[in-house]
């Protein structure tokens, strides 16, 4: 499970490169997260590396990078913005707990609850979010406190530059896989900027815009151990714990929704409870050390696989780079165009969108296409754990009304004048009024038998239609049998005790279990 790299000298290269690129990338995200929920940069280059090195350490997928994300900050701004920065440092310290909780408690495997159109909604939303994230940086300060487009000549030079490092993303690997090509690119980029002394927009330009301070920087010091001063109050944590489970919540599901995509990617597998524990950790460790936290980045993820990175070393080293940079290396790293690093994130954007998903229609049934769709445009208008939450409930209420419409009985009558109804399908919730109307008390004979060998019952409402259905032939003075209930049913029976009074009578002609859960057609048969 503890892979630190890829196999020989070659994989311990490539994650190597594979980390400072990612690196270069985890940047002006850290940054513009930061600010978005209303922090300094430190806070946000905090977060990114602290969650990036433990993750990449202890968590449950080498080759994901973890760090600060868009998801998480919205959700920390009110927060911020309403108690300050020492609740949210709290709010992350009991959000980590709580994701350690899930996966000590083994819930990371509710991942698989996930259906696929909802998996590709997720992606393709992500894919979306993650190409109109990128606009910002065509965007610059009007000098009045607000934003314009840029235009003209700086435009075109931006344009140029994000054309020219797609173009060697795509085509240097065509030639060589000695470096990645996402790293040539930035390396080339910046080269031709500073040698032909081009007019473009660098992370420091970023970085200037979004503070506000000219002398704004990314250098800084290493992170402090800092206990959050917040009252130890019953008020306090009423105040941080609504916002601790979301961040835990969103956390994990954007966590494990990235882990899945990796495994398919690299046809290998993580483990969702490990990747729990280890976001968990993060987070607290965030809030005791004045980070941001976060959770898994699919963006920066798909860099690093694309790169050729595949061990754990690819997150610590993207980690240990991004430190590097915060002390030693701000200078170098400010001067880097940000047109590069939007061709990265642009050819990630064209690797996560499920282009496939486009021909769907017509070779899949309509309530998935309609899934996929619902999820991509929630995830892009709202939340991913809203779109996620809303995706597999449409899904679960699909396949509900699905499974409902396959209850059905064939009849006949038995040398006795027995008329035998005998049930096809699942009955549950959904499916209780279609069981219900298959039967007609007031038309069949005195004698009538159930046989549930092609069917099963699921739920407490499956068990209350069974006991609407004995009643009705017990107010018709007709007597019934029920045949071939499952084990799950009998158990069900018995647990239920008398809120369901249905009597399973042994019967030698039908060969059926004996069940002591009422007494209803014992009282009928004594009548007659």
């Amino acid at each position: 499970m503890f892979q630190l790299t890829g196999l020989g000298k070659q994989g311990i290269k490539n994650d190597i490169l594979s980390g400072l690129t990612v690196s270069l990338a985890l940047v002006p995200e850290a940054i513009a997260f930061a600010f978005v929920a209303g922090l300094e940069p430190i806070v946000g280059l905090y977060g990114a590396f602290m969650m990036g090195l433990i993750t990449a350490l202890i968590g449950g997928r080498p080759g994901m990078i973890s760090g600060a994300t868009g998801a998480t900050a919205v959700v920390m701004v009110a927060l911020v913005t309403s108690h300050g920065v020492e609740y949210l440092f709290g709010a992350l310290i009991l959000a980590g707990i709580i994701q350690i909780l899930a996966g000590v408690f083994r819930l990371g495997k509710l991942i698989r609850l996930v259906p696929h159109p909802v998996m590709l909604g997720f992606v393709n939303g992500l894919a979306i979010v993650i190409f109109i994230a990128q606009f910002q940086q065509f965007q610059t300060t009007d000098g009045a406190g607000g934003y314009r487009w840029i235009t003209g000549e700086p435009l075109g030079v931006m344009l140029g530059l994000v054309f020219a490092t797609m173009l060697v993303i795509h085509f240097l690997p065509k030639l060589t896989q000695a470096i990645p090509s996402s790293l040539a690119a930035i390396g080339l980029t910046t080269f031709v900027v500073i040698y032909f002394e081009l007019d473009a927009r660098t992370v420091q330009d970023v970085l200037r815009d979004m503070s506000g301070n000219p002398e704004a920087t990314i250098a800084g010091t290493l992170p402090t151990f800092h206990i959050p001063t917040l009252p130890l109050t019953l008020e306090s944590l009423q105040i941080i714990l609504p916002y601790a489970v979301i961040l835990a919540a969103v956390g994990l599901i954007e966590s494990l929704l990235t882990l899945s995509l990796i495994d398919e990617l690299t046809e290998t597998r993580g483990h969702g409870n490990q990747e729990c524990i280890g976001q968990g950790i993060a987070n607290s460790v965030n809030g005791l050390f004045g980070g941001m936290g976060g959770c898994a980045m699919i963006g920066q993820s798909l860099i690093n696989i694309n790169s050729g990175g595949r061990g754990r070393l690819s997150g610590v080293s993207a980690a240990l780079f991004l430190l590097a940079f915060i002390l030693f290396g701000a200078t170098l790293i400010e001067i880097i165009p940000v047109a590069a690093l939007v061709g990265v994130m642009f050819i990630v954007v064209l690797g996560t969108f499920e282009w496939t998903s486009l021909r769907l229609i017509g070779r899949v049934p309509v309530s998935d296409v309609l899934v996929t769709v619902l999820v991509t445009c929630v995830t892009v208008w709202f939340d991913l754990a809203i779109a996620v939450l809303v995706g597999v409930i449409v899904s679960a209420l699909v396949f509900a009304w699905e499974h409902a419409k396959h209850m059905y009985a064939e009849t006949h009558i038995n040398e006795n004048g027995s008329k035998t109804y005998t049930l096809s399908g699942p009955l549950f919730f959904a499916s209780v009024q279609t069981f219900s109307d298959l039967f007609t008390p007031a038309n069949d004979p005195d004698d009538i038998i159930i046989d549930f060998a092609n069917a099963r019952v699921y739920d407490h409402s499956g068990l209350e239609a069974i006991d609407s259905v004995a009643e009705r032939y017990l107010r018709a003075g007709k007597t019934l049998h029920l045949k071939h209930l499952s084990d799950e049913c009998h158990y069900l029976l018995k647990k239920a005790g008398d809120l369901v009074e249905v009597n399973v009578i042994e019967d030698p002609t039908y060969h059926v279990a004996m069940d002591g859960a009422g007494q209803i057609l014992e009282e009928v048969a004594q009548k007659k």
